[in-house]
């Protein structure tokens, strides 16, 4: 199976993702990463992996429709087989979406469908919840919406600040999201 990341900054979930093949945790193929931002530290992650590395933006193209077909066709002319999003920060579109229904795959710093969007861990922590976590879901049309594959909760403590949290809510990605791309890689998408 081949696979793609799609991400718009640091990449510390891809490198997660990456070292999950690397030590072969993961079945298949990591075969690209793409970012929409051309300065994404993810670019640089993915080169210390000798992982074909694209990027472009949406300021590249006339319409966002055009921006998701240059995408598309980057996905298919590589015979990507399954899309991981680590924090890529765009809505994915319905092109986009219909040219890989259900394998597209999401992770959300919150336990959806509470605090969904761009501030999860912060919108928990600022809500006072105790406890939160992260949801790996499929991509559907909504915003955080998709079936959900898994979830993984933390306590919030009243030592914990948003930092503290933020680094809990990394190290359950860290730990999950390959855990779980490796299951579907190995049962494979339909």
């Amino acid at each position: 199976m081949k696979v793609a990341v799609l991400a718009s900054g640091n990449g510390s979930n891809f490198e997660a993702i990456a070292q999950a093949f690397v030590d072969q945790q993961i079945q298949g193929e990591l075969t690209l990463v793409f970012s929409d931002k051309k300065d994404a530290y993810v670019l640089e992650r993915a080169k210390k992996y000798q992982i074909p590395r694209f990027s472009f933006t949406p300021k590249d193209f006339a319409s966002k429709k055009q921006y998701e077909e240059a995408l598309r066709d980057l996905l298919l002319a590589n015979q990507i087989d399954f899309v991981v999003l680590a924090g890529y920060m765009r809505i994915i579109g319905k092109d986009l979406l219909a040219s890989f229904p259900n394998k597209i795959l999401n992770i959300h710093p919150s336990l959806l469908p509470s605090f969904p969007g761009l501030h999860g861990i912060k919108d928990a922590y600022n809500y006072g919840v105790k406890i939160t976590g992260i949801t790996i879901h499929f991509v559907d049309a909504g915003v955080d919406t998709g079936p959900i594959v898994a979830q993984a909760a933390v306590a919030i403590t009243e030592e914990d600040t948003l930092e503290s949290l933020e680094e809990k809510i990394h190290q359950l990605e860290h730990h999950w999201y390959p855990k779980v791309i490796a299951e579907i890689t190995q049962k494979g998408v339909n």
